[in-house]
């Protein structure tokens, strides 16, 4: 089934994590009436990676000002990213085995992030990982976004990500209250929702 395209002016970042909150951009995932995809094009690629932080504003500059050459393809490996991880991520949430293609395609972005990185010097002689002349990759946020989802899925956070229980979304995200008890992904939105629904159930004749 064909996503929607309904792209918002801004995103929402509920999830707690850079990658989880690219997962989210594919709203309404288990809709009867097919997902809403919040990345139509390069440029809502863009604006989603420096609103979660992952690319800096003058490389998101950079790369809106640069020729057409890569951006459908950096568009496609961005959203071909997006649901190998979420596979991954609603397969753990499910108690299920993460597939080994979602678990390939991972490896081969995190692969293809770290071979365009380059290893350079500060002032001092401390050494950083850098992207040199990767800078202007149309490919750049794909690769970001990658390293986000390595660093999220080999880290103890990865025991802390939780579906929203509201059937209708399921957004993910990382569950850092208190007792880990959590339930919406926005209780202002779902959580509001689903309580109105359980008092109009019960108030019912």
């Amino acid at each position: 089934m064909s996503a929607r395209h309904n792209p918002p002016a801004l995103f929402s970042l509920c999830g707690g994590h850079p990658a989880l909150d690219f997962i989210n951009t594919l709203d309404d995932r288990f809709s009867a009436r097919g997902p809403v995809e919040r990345l139509p094009d390069y440029g809502a690629l863009l604006r989603f990676a420096e609103q979660a932080r992952v690319l800096e504003p003058r490389n998101a500059r950079r790369l809106a000002q640069g020729g057409p050459g890569g951006r459908e393809r950096a568009l496609r490996s961005a959203r071909q990213l997006r649901e190998a991880l979420a596979t991954a991520l609603y397969a753990r949430a499910d108690g299920r085995a993460v597939p080994a293609g979602a678990l390939g395609t991972l490896e081969r972005y995190l692969h293809r992030a770290a071979r365009h990185r380059e290893l350079s010097s500060r002032r001092g002689g401390a050494l950083r990982w850098s992207w040199g002349r990767s800078r202007s990759r149309a490919e750049l946020p794909v690769w970001l976004l990658a390293l986000s989802a390595g660093e999220l899925m080999m880290s103890e956070k990865l025991q802390r990500v939780r579906t929203c229980r509201a059937d209708t979304c399921r957004w993910l995200f990382l569950d850092t209250s208190r007792n880990h008890t959590r339930r919406w992904c926005d209780m202002k939105v779902c959580g509001n929702r689903m309580k109105a629904r359980r008092f109009q159930a019960r108030h019912q004749p």
